[in-house]
């Protein structure tokens, strides 16, 4: 599943500036792009945002330093990939499900 980054500030409640220069001050956090240049957002894009907003928001972290105690944990997650993997895929059901909850919301 990809999202778009409307889709983004939408689940997450970051508005697209914030987003555009985490990009340039975050080690691995890039989206990729289609050929118009329009962001196109992974699952694991869509956790890591939601793991350095908390970091941010509420440990008063700062963007660098979030996104080192991301690359930090990230040591963690290789050694646990298997267990992580079923945690994201349980997430990822969960997004969609909301999601749809919400456009269904929105068409009443």
């Amino acid at each position: 599943m990809t999202y778009t980054i409307s889709q983004v500030e939408e689940l997450t409640g970051l508005k697209p500036h914030i987003l555009r220069y985490w990009e340039e001050v975050i080690p691995g956090f890039s989206p990729k792009k289609e050929l118009s240049g329009r962001r196109i957002y992974s699952q694991r894009d869509l956790e890591l945002i939601f793991r350095l907003k908390y970091l941010i928001t509420k440990r008063k972290f700062s963007a660098q330093r979030a996104g080192q105690q991301v690359l930090h944990e990230a040591q963690f997650v290789s050694e646990n990939a298997d267990i992580i993997q079923q945690i994201y895929e349980c997430r990822e059901e969960l997004v969609n499900v909301l999601l749809e909850l919400r456009a269904k919301h929105v068409e009443l």
